[in-house]
């Protein structure tokens, strides 16, 4: 089986060797380049034709987001994955990286030179599993209709049990929309969250998997973009209809009977915290079957239990079709369930929100 290639870009020597190292210690993996700015990675990328790069943000000359463009502008289509600061201009330089073209992002636990940068081996491995794993899949599916298979595919609404959307959503009184992901995620709430309109008339939560200090950021950028009214969670936060919650990041969020965000540090649920399920699982608690639950692009497992909760309490669900996925996994692992009503491609899930919510 052909190797993994990987170029690794970053103005740190150390940099580049620790992340290299920890790259290559998976037998499949090969860093085929090393390079210490984003001007030598444009100029020479062609010649190694890789199937991921990772990119640091924050480098002299050409940084992470001029490279990103300048690569764009020149129609070098390679999947890139940031690495970033858990700093503040870190966070927002990261997200815009996201805006720009990049799949998504790992994290310094501190600064470029720090021996600690071994602790985000794990997750970096992960995400280059499944984001090259899911690229080469996208490649055999870029041709196929991406239109919902609730409406338009009759033989595979009875073969995969899902229902089209007229028989799930006529009159049923919808009290709040929770919604989960992870790699990809970024993109695809700005794609849903945008489109929904100021007097949606219920309060809808977000849990993104994404570090302490960059869901701030992401909540304030969200709020700029949205009609909505968007905030990053807090403890004790009062719950408001037509406003959007976006989990913190390191905390779980859930929904309390007295109208009020709960914020803990409970164990992690499948690794993560904030945890989709933990959030899905509190809405059932206090709105009963009175749900939407959408579950987007992202890795692993997370949320596809809620999604059946909400399911068998009465709630309708929803899951991002595959030809959209950044990441085919946690809105796989939802449908698998068999507990989803809809697998909507991302354009059409807010639209598919509003006319379950208004009744039309």
């Amino acid at each position: 089986m052909d190797k993994t290639k990987v170029i690794v870009v970053d103005d740190s020597a150390f940099m580049r060797k620790a992340i290299s190292d920890m790259i290559e210690s998976e037998s499949n993996f090969e860093v085929v380049a090393k390079f210490r700015d984003g001007r030598e990675l444009v100029e020479k990328v062609d010649n190694y034709n890789p199937d991921i790069i990772t990119l640091d943000v924050h480098m002299r000359d050409l940084d992470g987001l001029a490279t990103l463009k300048e690569l764009k502008r020149l129609g070098k289509n390679y999947p890139v994955l940031m690495v970033s600061s858990l700093t503040t201009e870190g966070s927002e330089l990261t997200l815009e990286c996201l805006d720009n073209g990049a799949i998504s992002f790992i994290t310094k636990p501190s600064g470029s030179i720090s021996l600690d940068i071994m602790k985000v081996e794990k997750n970096l491995i992960e995400q280059i599993k499944s984001i090259t794993s899911n690229v080469n899949s996208r490649k055999n599916i870029m041709n196929t209709d991406k239109t919902s298979y609730t409406n338009n595919d009759v033989a595979t609404i009875k073969e995969k049990n899902i229902q089209p959307l007229g028989t799930i959503a006529k009159n049923k009184r919808i009290d709040a929309v929770v919604i989960g992901a992870s790699t990809g995620g970024p993109k695809a709430l700005q794609e849903v969250l945008t489109k929904l309109p100021s007097d949606l008339g219920v309060p809808v939560f977000v849990v993104q998997h994404m570090p302490e200090g960059f869901t701030k950021v992401f909540a304030e950028r969200l709020d700029k973009a949205c009609k909505m009214k968007v905030l990053e969670a807090s403890e004790g936060m009062k719950i408001y209809k037509d406003t959007i919650y976006i989990a913190k990041g390191g905390q779980h969020m859930t929904v309390g009977a007295n109208n009020a965000l709960s914020l803990n540090e409970e164990p992690a649920i499948w690794g993560v915290r904030p945890a989709v399920d933990k959030l899905f699982n509190s809405a059932i608690k206090v709105y009963g079957g009175n749900l939407i639950s959408a579950i987007l692009t992202g890795m692993g497992r997370d949320g596809a239990d809620g999604t059946g909760n909400i399911k068998d309490n009465g709630g309708i669900t929803i899951s991002e079709d595959k030809s959209t996925c950044t990441i085919y996994g946690m809105p796989k692992a939802a449908f698998e369930t068999g507990k989803v009503d809809l697998v909507v491609p991302l354009n059409e899930i807010a639209s598919r929100i509003i006319k379950i919510i208004k009744g039309v």
